[in-house]
């Protein structure tokens, strides 16, 4: 009985997670370039009984321990996007990722392209990780290409466009393997496996849209549908605690009868 209170407990606390997990996508609907998490899980180590005399026929009972959590995914779904006519709001349409660099000199990955100009010229997201790109001062009319290419026309020029700079992407073999470190920002660990870093339209990176955004890739009523799925098992769970709660409170009345 003490064994199906555990076990029924290990479910509570995997559903537990499992639903701040879901709330955590929910929230995160209207951030740009979200990608939403999905929880997985294992059963733990099993108890084998044997019978006495049953080692030819190979007869055993196994009862399994519960369940535990054993990570979180990231699904790299592409999200919808979203026009903002924005000149420095870009979008990838592909698989890629902006390459950036953080104000303490580390690399990180976005999916989120709403860079913004900063009083150094240089194109930054809001929590200044900057894209490696500046735009001149005397530079006017910026368009942003599909292969990255960054042109602008100077204002005291003869009017033809000169490039300013040049987006790359960054594409790697097992992006779910990326660790979220918030910011819609993430770095790269040892199982991302192999990457390539080019210009967009080369090598399956995708390629840039200058003007939009990238939405998150949650579905509301898939997510909703999730969560309730989760306080059911989450409910069944709590009845194998009070269940095995009842049996012990009876075991007990037959003691002491």
């Amino acid at each position: 009985m003490m064994r199906a209170l555990y076990t029924a407990a290990s479910g509570m606390m995997a559903q537990q997670a499992n639903i701040d997990n879901i709330s955590n996508n929910l929230a995160n609907y209207q951030t740009t370039g979200f990608k939403k998490s999905r929880v997985s899980f294992e059963d733990l180590l099993y108890a084998t009984m044997e019978t006495p005399g049953t080692e030819a026929t190979g007869g055993k009972t196994q009862i399994g321990m519960g369940v535990r959590t054993m990570n979180t995914q990231k699904m790299f779904s592409a999200g919808q996007l979203q026009e903002t006519k924005d000149p420095y709001n870009v979008a990838i349409d592909g698989e890629g990722f902006f390459k950036v660099k953080m104000s303490d000199g580390s690399t990180a990955y976005t999916r989120d392209g709403s860079f913004e100009m900063n009083k150094d010229g240089r194109l930054c997201l809001h929590n200044g990780a900057d894209l490696g790109v500046k735009v001149p001062a005397d530079m006017s009319n910026i368009e942003i290409k599909g292969d990255g290419t960054i042109m602008g026309t100077r204002l005291n020029g003869d009017g033809k466009p000169e490039q300013v700079g040049q987006i790359t992407l960054t594409k790697f073999t097992n992006p779910a393997a990326l660790k979220a470190i918030g910011g819609n920002l993430y770095t790269e660990t040892e199982a991302c496996g192999s990457k390539i870093e080019e210009t967009p339209g080369k090598n399956g990176c995708g390629v840039v849209a200058q003007g939009y955004l990238e939405k998150s890739n949650i579905n509301i009523v898939e997510e909703m549908i999730n969560i309730v799925t989760a306080q059911r098992s989450f409910e069944m769970n709590q009845k194998g605690v009070q269940a095995a709660d009842e049996m012990m409170r009876s075991t007990n009345q037959l003691q002491r009868g």
